[in-house]
């Protein structure tokens, strides 16, 4: 099975950021979030993807072109214009990354790498921007087991202030970044039947409008709820939060060895 990436956006409330990179190349723990996306679904045996382009995009293919020098000790022997690499770590991942427009928006992006995804009976399909802990086995076999077009991975967002403790009118202390309401809201990580594809229009289309719409209102979106850690980034505060997890050993996303 193959995983779609959006990886073309503008992330114009991180453009601290992204004035110099797309938004899936700002790095948490050294490492582009983009990677993290691949190693979680690499973890669940998905090591084909296809990652759609569009700012910046140049900036994902170097990445790529040059993985070995990124994750690896080399040797640059300028007598001879050799390169050697120690203790390479190679992944086993096979990367399509396909140009689809500066202006495009999500629904276009997908529909754009139609071409890659056409002939199997379903691929999963995420933005370039989130990380989890979400079993994403489970949810393809849920996918599979009630045979609807897609499937959306439902969660609970995070709560964006610390809330107080109360006793009566005084303060007893604050409890941190409280989850949200109770309200599950879509938590971008799908698997889809090809056949979503024919709800897309064109390159205006976003994929969370009219297509996701039409699903639901045909019966053709199914939620598979998903309890654990999730996180988007979005701003510059929750690419800090994600930071300070990294480096605390603790990453609830880092379910891989």
């Amino acid at each position: 099975m193959k995983a779609v990436i959006l990886a073309g956006g503008l992330g114009t409330r991180i453009s601290e950021e992204t004035h110099l990179k797309p938004k899936p190349m700002i790095e948490i723990g050294g490492k582009p979030i983009l990677w993290h996306i691949l190693k979680m679904y690499s973890h669940h045996g998905i090591h084909d993807f296809v990652i759609c382009c569009g700012y910046k995009g140049y900036v994902i293919k170097e990445y790529f072109a040059n993985y070995f020098l990124h994750m690896s000790d080399v040797t640059f022997d300028m007598s001879t214009n050799r390169m050697e690499v120690h203790h390479q770590h190679a992944e086993p991942w096979r990367v399509t990354l396909v140009d689809t427009g500066e202006d495009t928006l999500t629904g276009g992006r997908l529909r754009r790498v139609r071409d890659y995804v056409k002939d199997d009976e379903a691929f999963c399909f995420t933005y370039g921007d989130g990380v989890s802990d979400v079993d994403i086995g489970a949810s393809i076999r849920f996918h599979q087991q009630h045979g609807r077009l897609a499937t959306v991975t439902a969660v609970q967002p995070p709560g964006r202030y610390g809330a107080l403790k109360r006793d009566g009118d005084q303060v007893a202390g604050f409890t941190e970044k409280p989850r949200g309401d109770g309200g599950l809201i879509n938590g971008g990580f799908f698997v889809l039947s090809p056949k979503c594809l024919d709800r897309v229009q064109g390159d205006q289309t976003s994929w969370e409008g009219e297509p996701l719409t039409s699903l639901a209102r045909d019966g053709q979106l199914m939620a598979f709820e998903h309890n654990g850690f999730w996180q988007p980034m979005d701003t510059l505060r929750e690419k800090n939060l994600l930071e300070d997890l990294w480096e605390s050993g603790k990453a609830p996303w880092k379910t891989w060895a």
